[in-house]
């Protein structure tokens, strides 16, 4: 029986109970999937701990052709604090050897991963004595989260957990250099959450710390200090629940060009923080699994220094969806809005039957990437810069031909010269 061309047969299933993306789902007048078929679904927005049972070896689950989900097999590429950072040391040793790529600037603090990493972060911490930060490599929120200026701080750590005989493995953690020098608003430190699905949204916004900003070392186990997670700041004295200790990032855009100090630098940050989120896309697309019925949305956590340098500091594979206030559901809403006109077939807009014979799950030509789709503006074109590498290499491989040619030129002359009859 053929299935209406309406935009109920468009079926929606989710772990989440969240209004941000329940509320886009029913809009587009999608259906709930019924819970007598559990594989009854066109999209499906999923906990990690979901996609991880749906790819697993044992259950050898095979997605039909119309179907989409919303993490990639191997997500933890990017978002697991240690092979992140494994990624991105790979990236840039490769651009280095890369003759034909321009230095490629530092995007990450210096990072060490512990406990493997340790002599290496040793001898780092000898030559610069600076705080260091430590996190467990796959916990969000800020927990576990802490400060260090001393290496007998790390031992500490190391020595107060079980002894290595009672457990099978140790906690990995990573340690970056600390920010010192953040940029400051009222005093209070911030970070910014973007938004990036290939495409950057411009609706992120920039998290506040309760209380302002202190480097001494009396301070430094203040996590409302120093940790701008909300889950943290929530329960501090100071939040306030009006606005969440938030800002749009078009307030902060607005605050920054009223700064007199601050205008000339605006446009550099901007294009300096969407360049390291391309840098990063680039450092992980090799070790990505490229599956058609896969997208996602990221979490970039950034801060930005004294100035004006913006440091991404961690990726997020399933940022916070719970809207704190109006603004932040409002804020939210959209970014999901946005994110379902990049990733779902054109059809579903106009209701088409998803399972219909020649509907979208037939192989699409490769087309353009629009350069903006409402909030979101393209970061990365594989095509693109597939093409612009080999125009690079060939142009390179032209100049080297051309180099060979003039030596040999050179060579003969001097081959065919008369011998003096000095010599």
């Amino acid at each position: 029986m053929q299935i209406a061309s309406t935009a109920a047969a468009i079926r929606w299933r989710t772990d989440f109970d969240k209004f941000v993306i329940i509320s886009n789902f029913e809009r587009r007048h999608w259906t709930k999937h019924s819970q007598a078929d559990e594989d009854g679904w066109d999209i499906y927005w999923a906990s990690v701990i979901t996609i991880k049972q749906i790819f697993s070896p044992e259950n050898s689950v095979r997605l039909e052709p119309h179907q989409i989900i919303n993490h990639f097999p191997n997500h933890y590429e990017l978002t697991r604090k240690d092979l992140m950072v494994k990624n991105v040391k790979r990236y840039m040793k490769q651009q280095k050897k890369d003759v034909l790529v321009e230095s490629t600037p530092e995007f990450i603090p210096v990072t060490y991963i512990l406990p493997q990493d340790y002599s290496l972060f040793v001898e780092e911490f000898r030559k610069v004595p600076v705080p260091w930060i430590m996190k467990p490599i796959a916990k969000a929120q800020g927990r576990g989260i802490f400060l260090i200026n001393k290496l007998s701080q790390v031992k500490k750590w190391a020595s107060s957990n079980v002894p290595a005989a009672m457990r099978p493995q140790t906690e990995n953690y990573v340690v970056s250099r600390y920010i010192e020098d953040p940029l400051l608003i009222g005093g209070k430190k911030f970070d910014l959450r973007m938004y990036v699905v290939v495409y950057m949204s411009q609706l992120g916004f920039a998290r506040f710390c309760n209380i302002k900003y202190s480097s001494e070392v009396a301070e430094m186990d203040n996590q409302f200090v120093h940790l701008t997670n909300v889950a943290i700041q929530k329960h501090g004295d100071e939040y306030n629940s009006r606005h969440g200790n938030k800002w749009p990032l078009t307030d902060l855009r607005l605050y920054l060009e009223v700064q007199s100090h601050f205008l000339c630098g605006i446009a550099m940050t901007s294009r300096s923080t969407a360049e390291s989120e391309c840098l990063f896309i680039q450092a992980c697309q090799n070790v990505m699994i490229n599956d058609r019925h896969c997208f996602e949305l990221y979490g970039y956590d950034i801060i930005i220094d004294q100035s004006l340098k913006p440091w991404l500091i961690e990726v997020n594979a399933s940022p916070s969806l719970s809207a704190t206030t109006h603004s932040d559901r409002l804020l939210k809403c959209k970014v999901i809005h946005d994110t379902l006109q990049l990733v779902t077939p054109p059809d579903w807009d106009t209701g088409t039957d998803s399972t219909a014979p020649n509907s979208h799950q037939d192989a699409q030509p490769a087309r353009c990437l629009p350069k903006t789709v409402g909030s979101m503006q393209l970061l990365f074109d594989e095509t693109s810069e597939l093409e612009e590498g080999r125009a690079r290499r060939d142009a390179l491989l032209s100049t080297e031909s051309v180099k060979r040619g003039r030596r040999k030129t050179m060579i003969d002359s001097v081959s065919l010269r008369p011998t003096s009859a000095y010599s």
